[in-house]
């Protein structure tokens, strides 16, 4: 009979269900837009090179609210934080859906990023007071559904509405969701008194603030200018970096800073990290590649090009509970590598796609990208916290998720100047698809890039295995925490 200690109460379960539910928001929007690119682009009369900061505007914000996020839960209390990034998302989402230019939709798109980047981690943290960590993992288990589903059912609910509404509706349906995320949230969620937060590093978030954007930005204007050396790619693009680089020393000299970039001295941290910029940069790039060839390509309705997606999104959520228990024994590496290594190849049959190729065909290989994905991302996470102390994983967490942002938001950015670039003088259907290759071979690259750091990961997480045998296990439960944030 199990312990009542263990027995997860009914107020746990609530707190989750209200996570969940502002959670669903915010996930569902990073997915739920990319089948819709082309009618925004044609709607807003905007090229792929502008619109794709629809996709890349909220991922930016998002990464950039997260370091944040502890230091406001501190200093403000996490209910009272929760609730204002709710009610910030909720408008944003309403703004969104009033937007008249692709430049307005990007800017409230970025405060739906501001908002939505917060969600997922104050949940979080409520809800591991409220359930400790001897039930964390089964509540956990239920929170991270979202999650793994987002890939499968954004695009079909985006399919769906701009199939059978205006397009503005895939904005306007989070307006009553939010409203009732917020209603359930002051009902529910338990008062947590302020603490004694350190100190904000406001020189370190305004460096990265604005570098991150302004190297983006330099990246996408490839696209509209044609050019690698005109002034708009140049200038923001070496300013970005600048500004990077400055945040870089300036991290390394302060007592605390934004993130902590001591970390990277782990040779577990870093090269887990960059293999999750690897992966973010060929997933989140990856997913505007797909619905907008099965929309110009094969001329299949939004609704349908959302379904297409499901094989991958599937992929991902059918490997996750194996990938948990085999990353407990066998360590994150080993299956970071074949992860890392399935995706790259299965990669390969888009690099060759053509007007006429299989749908069977495309939906096995996404399929197989899928589980692929499923096998690198989380265990890379969980590698990435083997040599950690305790005191760091609340740096450490943050950092990851950053990461993958950030490589999802300069993925999406250089795969659709890729694919504009590649498209110029296209005037054929299969000249054009032959574009759509050159993007996916791009893509398949920055995935074959994560191979190099997965090799070096598996040593070093060896290395650390043996030299602190007790960390294995709490690795994985610090993984879980950084998945579903």
């Amino acid at each position: 009979m199990a312990d009542a200690s263990d027995r997860i109460e009914l107020h746990v379960w609530l707190i989750s269900a209200v996570v969940i539910l502002g959670s669903a928001m915010s996930i569902l929007d990073t997915t739920i837009v990319n089948v819709a690119l082309a009618t925004l682009g044609r709607e807003l009369h905007s090229p792929i090179s502008q619109i794709q900061w629809v996709v890349t505007g909220y991922m930016l914000a998002l990464a950039a609210v997260i370091p944040l996020t502890g230091w406001a839960a501190q200093r403000f209390g996490p209910r009272r934080m929760y609730l204002i990034s709710l009610v910030l998302f909720t408008a944003g989402s309403m703004l969104c859906g009033l937007a008249t230019t692709t430049a307005e939709l990007v800017i409230f798109r970025g405060l739906q990023g501001v908002g939505g980047g917060m969600i997922m981690p104050l949940g979080m943290m409520m809800m591991a007071g409220a359930a400790g960590p001897k039930r964390m993992g089964r509540v956990m288990s239920v929170v991270a559904m979202p999650m793994m589903l987002a890939p499968i059912l954004g695009p079909t609910i985006g399919g769906l509405i701009v199939d059978n509404a205006s397009w503005r509706w895939i904005f306007y349906v989070n307006v009553p969701i939010g409203v009732i995320a917020v209603i359930a949230a002051l009902r529910i969620l338990p008062s947590v008194k302020p603490g004694s937060p350190r100190s904000l590093d406001y020189r370190g978030l305004a460096f990265l603030a604005v570098g991150l954007p302004l190297l983006t930005y330099g990246l996408a204007e490839v696209g509209s200018t044609g050019s690698f050396t005109a002034t708009k790619v140049i200038f923001p693009s070496l300013a970005g970096l600048a500004l990077i680089g400055a945040f870089i020393v300036h991290a390394l000299r302060v007592p605390n800073p934004l993130l902590n970039l001591h970390l990277y001295r782990r040779p577990t941290f870093s090269t887990a990290s960059m293999t999750t910029f690897f992966l973010g940069a060929a997933l989140f790039g990856g997913m505007i590649l797909m619905p907008l060839y099965w929309q110009h390509i094969r001329h299949e309705s939004v609704l349908d090009a959302g379904l297409l997606m499901a094989p991958q999104g599937l992929g991902m959520a059918v490997m996750m509970p194996a990938v948990g228990r085999l990353t407990d024994r066998m360590g994150g590496g080993p299956l970071t590598l074949f992860g890392v290594t399935v995706t790259a190849l299965a990669t390969v049959p888009f690099g060759l796609i053509g007007a006429h190729t299989s749908i069977v065909w495309l939906s096995v290989a996404l399929l197989v990208r899928g589980m692929g994905m499923g096998f690198a991302f989380m265990p890379a996470m969980t590698a990435a916290f083997a040599a950690l102390e305790k005191s760091e994983l609340p740096d450490a967490t943050p950092q990851l998720n950053v990461v993958q942002r950030v490589g999802g938001s300069l993925g999406t950015a250089i795969l659709a100047v890729v694919l504009q670039r590649s498209l110029t003088g296209a005037h054929t259907l299969g000249a054009a698809a032959s574009g759509y290759g050159t993007a996916f071979w791009v893509s398949a690259v920055l995935i074959a890039l994560a191979i190099v750091p997965s090799l070096i990961l598996l040593r070093a997480e060896r290395a650390a295995r043996a030299a602190h045998p007790d960390l294995v296990g709490r690795d994985q439960e610090a993984a879980l925490e950084a998945v579903a944030a």
